[in-house]
């Protein structure tokens, strides 16, 4: 069974950084998608047709994560044993972390007088849901629920929540290897969409556009 996951590569040549495969797919995804329309209410009737862009994607889904099965085999497992789900939670939590060598050399700068501060770059990272939906995201939203212990107080279940804003072309360069890896899911979409078995009028209970 193929597994989903996150993939965080360098913006720059897509080298791959850290992958990050979810223990179980989860069991739904909620995406939504906001029109990113010229007009509005109150605008010109010829803007109410257009569009400025491809609409604002978000997804959330809910991940767990169980350590039971593998302390059920702890000669195998040590790690799991010393440190229960612990590394599996950090491995998504410092996604949205600055490095501390990034926080030091900011600190540095800072005491060196430097008048602008750069904010801290981060790699891309790329939600994996099959090889047909591989896309750019930005972690907008992060909670986690640990829900059982062991008896150093390691986390052994937790559920993971995630939040993600679709990276578009609005987001990240036409030219760059994250708008290229937007394009091709975007390009899949459009594909997905010419194989759709066309309608009638009839089904509709109309015979032509009034």
């Amino acid at each position: 069974m193929l597994k989903a996951g996150l993939v965080l590569v360098d913006p720059a040549n897509a080298t791959v950084l850290r992958t990050i495969v979810l223990q179980y797919n989860p069991e739904t995804l909620a995406r939504t998608l906001q029109v990113q329309g010229v007009g509005n209410d109150a605008g010109p009737h010829v803007d109410q047709m257009r569009l400025k862009g491809p609409p604002i994607e978000t997804i959330k889904l809910d991940a767990e994560i169980d350590a039971t099965d593998a302390l059920a085999d702890p000669d195998n497992n040590q790690a799991v044993v010393n440190g229960g789900i612990a590394p599996q939670l950090a491995a998504i939590e410092t996604i949205i972390y600055p490095t501390s060598q990034q926080l030091a050399t900011a600190d540095a700068n800072a005491r060196a007088g430097t008048l602008e501060i750069a904010p801290m770059d981060a790699p891309l990272a790329l939600f994996v849901w099959s090889r047909s939906r591989v896309v750019p995201v930005r972690i907008t939203d992060f909670s986690v629920t640990e829900e059982m212990f062991d008896s150093a107080l390691n986390p052994i279940r937790a559920k993971v929540s995630l939040g993600m804003r679709v990276l578009s072309i609005d987001d990240l360069p036409y030219s760059s290897r994250g708008g290229s890896i937007y394009l091709g899911y975007q390009r899949q979409k459009e594909q997905l969409a010419q194989q759709t078995v066309g309608g009638s009028l009839a089904k509709l209970g109309i015979t032509g556009i009034p």
